[in-house]
């Protein structure tokens, strides 16, 4: 411990330290899969007062750690996209403000209860109501989810819940008390900086990057340029340089180089934050023992109370009950930006108390955790739960349940999920004037269905009714292109006891749920992954053995892909 201890304390070997130690437990981490965030605070833990106590001298930490906020703010400007917002309509947009708003107000006053100050409940419950973008899409992008309808909703949710709280950041490090003239001219200076800065990007940065794209290195340093200048411009304005480098981020987006520029500042980011969520790992002390059914409260609200409120939204614009479950299940965490706005009131602008700032972070890391593992049961938990939460579908305001679209009698084959490989399954069967009959629960893709005169219907495929308007007695075949194991299982099980003699092939992405399902009687179970790869070794070995094949097989192929995008 003394030899420890004994580390010296320049700038060097501090950064060395803490890069070596985290690296270790991230590795350690990301093997039993859990988020790297959640490595680089407990890095922070082991090197802070809760742990070794290495470091005496904080400053220069806080200072990289300043500059990781304003990096990460900045990427996420750059890779903000008002079309995930566009595509699920309303509901992002006015949901998404209307959950932030009933989450705050809700943590807000249970914190007021517990004795807490009106600016520390004012943070609790603001770090309540944001979940974690960075986790939520990297779950929906593992498990090939993000172009779902729920993952639609998630996204737009989350992308609304960025742009609220950015203003939230604003004001915050603006206030030492509640004054809501304060808050309206906090969110006056936002608007006309935002609007100065979307006049640049439109007059004036369009001409400098178009010259400086001709240079990697002059475009980078033109990309920091920007960052730091609107940095310092929202810090001459009284905000934090977050804020600044968010808008650098929104402006340099919109050209189109902006993914380029993400790609540049990615590794700069990636070095920064992780200083970041270290410091804040440094930052933490004991709560004591009276504010553990404080937290154990908190947590309930972060993981059982927000999906609620967000289920009760999302039903109330006329999602059906599996979609707003699983939209609302896979956001019961706390935010990172929940993190940033705590460090602006502890270590920034000693607005909330130790305790506070540790009973946010440990908030944080456990809702963080339970997501990471809950997520891969969300569909096993809605099976168990479906009876119970039909009650929600009622709450609609505008219903988006499709009637049955139908012109044919009987359905030779019953697709259920039509995106993706069910898209490919469906143009297979018509080229062969096969009646297919297909059941989807994105109102988008029933839409378009209905219009060329497709036999569909839109709904949960667990839900009784919708199964009930299903001819499955005359059917061959049925087809699950959704790789969910409970879902197929499900299903399986459903069309075997209706028709015992009826094929059913399903989806999965795993060889271990292929196994699963064929013990359970599946006829067979397609393995994209390696269905293709068998598929493209025999389309390889054709063009070694005849070249002049290449080109005819690339216009067939582009020709394919086209006929395919009607079907999304």
């Amino acid at each position: 411990m003394v030899s420890i201890l004994s580390i010296p304390t320049g700038l060097i070997f501090d950064l060395s330290v803490i890069i070596i130690i985290t690296t270790a437990i991230a590795y350690f981490l990301k093997l039993v899969r859990q988020p790297l965030i959640i490595a680089y605070v407990i890095a922070g833990i082991v090197l802070g007062p809760l742990g070794f106590n290495l470091f005496k001298d904080m400053n220069w930490i806080n200072s990289l750690s300043e500059i990781g906020i304003a990096f990460l703010l900045f990427i996420v400007g750059l890779e903000l996209d008002l079309n995930k917002i566009k595509s699920v309509g309303a509901f992002s947009v006015f949901g998404g403000i209307l959950q932030v708003l009933i989450t705050a107000a809700t943590g807000f006053f249970v914190a007021i209860y517990f004795g807490f100050s009106q600016v520390s409940a004012m943070y609790i419950g603001l770090a309540l109501a944001f979940s974690s973008t960075m986790l939520v899409v990297k779950i929906l992008k593992d498990r090939e989810e993000i172009d779902t309808l729920h993952g639609r909703l998630m996204i737009g949710l989350l992308v609304m819940q960025d742009i609220i709280v950015v203003f939230a950041l604003s004001m915050v490090s603006t206030l030492s008390f509640i004054d809501y003239s304060f808050v309206l001219l906090a969110l006056f200076k936002v608007l006309v900086f935002m609007l100065a800065a979307l006049i640049a990007s439109k007059f004036f940065l369009p001409r400098i990057f178009r010259f400086a794209a001709k240079s990697d290195e002059l475009l980078f340093l033109c990309s920091l340029s920007m960052c730091f200048l609107f940095s310092l411009l929202a810090y001459k304005l009284g905000f934090s340089i977050a804020i600044g480098s968010f808008m650098a981020g929104i402006m340099l987006g919109s050209l189109p180089y902006g993914i380029d520029i993400a790609g540049m500042i990615g590794g700069l980011k990636n070095f920064f934050v992780t200083i970041f969520f270290v410091s804040l790992g440094m930052q933490l002390v004991f709560i004591p023992l009276s504010m553990i059914l404080i937290l154990a409260v908190l947590l309930l609200l972060t993981i059982i109370v927000k999906p609620l409120i967000i289920m009760v939204l999302s039903s109330l614009f006329g999602y059906e009950k599996r979609t707003s479950f699983l939209t609302s299940f896979g956001l019961g965490q706390i935010s990172e930006f929940s993190l940033i706005m705590a460090s602006f009131g502890f270590y920034t602008s000693s607005q909330i108390s130790p305790n506070v700032f540790s009973l946010i972070v440990f908030m944080t890391l456990i809702s963080m955790i339970l997501t990471s593992y809950v997520m891969d049961y969300d569909s096993w938990i809605y099976n168990k739960l479906s009876r119970y939460i039909g009650m929600f579908e009622k709450l609609s305001l505008a219903k988006k349940q499709l009637i049955v679209k139908t012109k044919k009698k009987r359905a030779d084959v019953i697709l259920f999920g039509c995106h993706r490989m069910g898209s490919v399954f469906l143009k297979s069967f018509r080229v062969k004037n096969s009646n297919v009959f297909v059941v989807d629960h994105n109102p988008e893709i029933i839409k378009m269905l209905s219009q060329r005169g497709i036999d569909c219907i839109y709904g949960d495929c667990t839900n009784p009714e919708v199964l009930r308007k299903i001819d499955f007695k005359n059917a061959k075949l049925v087809i699950s292109a959704i790789p969910s194991l409970e879902l197929n299982e499900f299903l399986l099980s459903h069309v075997k006891a209706k028709k015992k003699k009826i094929a059913f092939i399903a989806t999965q992405n795993h060889l271990h749920e292929a196994l699963d399902l064929y013990e359970k009687g599946a006829d067979y179970v397609i393995l994209p992954h390696i269905s293709t790869s068998e598929s493209i070794f025999s389309l390889i070995s054709k063009m070694l053995s005849n070249k002049a094949m290449i080109k005819d097989i690339r216009n067939r192929h582009i020709k394919h892909l086209l006929s395919l995008d009607v079907y999304g």
